[in-house]
C-alpha cells in the first residue's frame, strides 16, 4: 500500500504548538521519510546519520511528546520494540511477516464492513480498532 502524502509532521506540530528545536526537526523530517515501522533505536540511528550529536533519550523524549499529541501512532509487532509511523489520514491495517519482520499496509473495505456488521451485531459501535495479521509465506508444494 503506498502511504498518501500527508501534512509533514513538522507543519503539524507547529500547529499543535510544539516548539520545533534542531534535534526534533531532525527526529520529524527523518519520521517523515520512514518507508517502515522503525523503532526508537533504529530512528536514534537514522538520525546520528543526519545530526550525530542527538542522544537517544531525545528520540524518546520526542516520539512520547508526538504520541501525546496525536501525531504518532504506537505498535507493538511482536518482537517486544514499540515500533511508530506518523498517524495516518486513512485508517490502514497491517500484515506483519514474522519470519523477515516486514511489515505491508493494508486497507479492505470488506474486512472493515464485516467488523462494524460484528460490532453491529452485539449491539455496540466501533470507536477504535487495529487490526495486525502475522502472516508467513505459504510454502509451496
Amino acid at each position: 500500500m503506498t502511504k498518501p502524502k500527508q501534512e509533514p509532521l513538522i507543519d503539524l506540530c507547529r500547529q499543535r504548538g510544539l516548539r520545533i528545536t534542531g534535534q526534533r526537526r531532525v527526529i520529524l523530517q527523518v519520521l517523515d521519510a520512514a518507508d517502515d515501522h522503525p523503532n526508537v533505536e533504529e530512528l536514534h540511528r537514522r538520525v546520528g546519520q543526519r545530526e550525530p550529536g542527538v542522544n537517544i533519550a531525545t528520540v524518546y523524549r520526542t516520539m512520547n511528546k508526538l504520541a501525546e499529541l496525536g501525531l504518532i501512532e504506537r505498535h507493538m509487532f511482536g518482537d517486544g520494540r514499540l515500533r511508530y509511523e506518523p498517524a495516518p489520514d486513512e485508517h490502514h491495517d497491517h500484515l506483519i511477516n514474522v519470519e523477515t519482520g516486514e511489515v505491508i499496509e493494508f486497507r479492505s473495505d470488506e474486512i472493515e464492513r464485516l467488523q462494524e456488521e460484528i460490532a453491529q451485531k452485539y449491539g455496540f459501535e466501533i470507536v477504535s480498532h487495529k487490526l495486525e495479521l502475522y502472516v508467513k509465506p505459504r510454502k509451496t508444494r
